[in-house]
């Protein structure tokens, strides 16, 4: 009886899904990949198997990885702390090239292996490849003072999609590394969650979905908030209820659902397959960031 019980419901939810299948069909998704959905391994599997099967169906799916724990293990294994100014990570020349060895070679490369070895086409790109992420150098401003240094982080200048439309055209998932290039050839690390929100901008995405390790925009009462106008973001973070390394996250999310994405989530990555939950149930399993001012 529960065999046939859990039949059911397997039914029930692939015919939940097959309204969504159809109208994501030759879609791009953009999708900033990070959190614990990065770090425990069934949630790598099921995050691999999840992209995977949105290819199969007709969607696009596009990957932006972070790698910020992968990162302070290195650092701390060369004695290095990892300093952070408003969510963004200060970067000197050494630690640049270890951002470079740890997103661009390591990470990048287990990411793209794994969506490979469920039959995935993964090819893994850093925004220096073809010099398709332009980026200048950025400075912080605090309460404190304005222009603060942070070293080698950057902002996005321009993205040339045409290195990732060429590779989504020939039937492959790219996979992309968070770094950027300067007009004198040099590395900038920038934001994964950035990248991601100008990445889904440039491509005219129908979603941008960032995964975290959180169950979404939480109120300070740890309520989750959603369909979220731009003037409520405002409010929460002018209250304090949003700050650190949720600024940068919410306000790409917010940027790109005002410059054209039909749809900005962010979701819980400890979820198990939070990303077909999000795209393909009634419910969903995070906060919707809205680009204008009415719910």
């Amino acid at each position: 009886m529960m065999d046939k019980i859990e039949a059911g419901q397997k039914a029930a939810i692939l015919a939940e899904a097959l309204p969504y299948i159809r109208q994501f069909s030759g879609s791009t998704i953009v999708i900033k990949y990070g959190g614990n959905a990065m770090t425990d391994p069934a949630l790598k599997e099921g995050f691999a198997k999840d992209v995977v099967l949105l290819k199969l169906v007709g969607i696009h799916p596009v990957v932006v990885h972070g790698g910020g724990p992968q990162i302070n293990d290195l650092l701390n294994k060369v004695g290095k702390e990892g300093v952070f100014v408003q969510g963004m990570r200060v970067t000197d020349s050494e630690t640049m090239d270890i951002v470079e060895m740890v997103l661009g070679g390591h990470v990048n490369k287990e990411i793209t292996s794994l969506l490979n070895q469920h039959g995935g086409r993964a090819v893994g790109i850093t925004g220096r490849d073809s010099h398709f992420i332009k980026a200048k150098k950025m400075f912080i401003n605090t309460p404190e003072r304005n222009g603060v240094d942070i070293g080698q982080v950057g902002q996005v200048e321009s993205i040339d999609t045409g290195l990732i439309r060429g590779m989504v055209e020939h039937g492959y998932i790219p996979v992309v590394a968070p770094i950027g290039v300067g007009r004198q050839g040099e590395a900038f690390n920038i934001n994964a969650d950035v990248v991601a929100g100008k990445l889904a901008e440039e491509l005219r995405a129908e979603k941008l979905i960032m995964m975290t390790n959180i169950s979404g925009v939480l109120d300070k009462e740890g309520n989750l908030l959603t369909n979220l106008t731009p003037a409520r973001i405002d409010e929460l973070i002018a209250d304090g209820t949003l700050h650190g390394g949720m600024l940068p996250k919410i306000s790409s999310a917010v940027d790109a659902a005002i410059n054209g994405v039909k749809a900005t989530h962010i979701i819980d990555g400890r979820v198990p397959h939070a990303l077909l939950l999000e795209i393909f149930t009634n419910q969903g399993v995070g906060s919707m960031i809205l680009g204008g001012d009415e719910p």
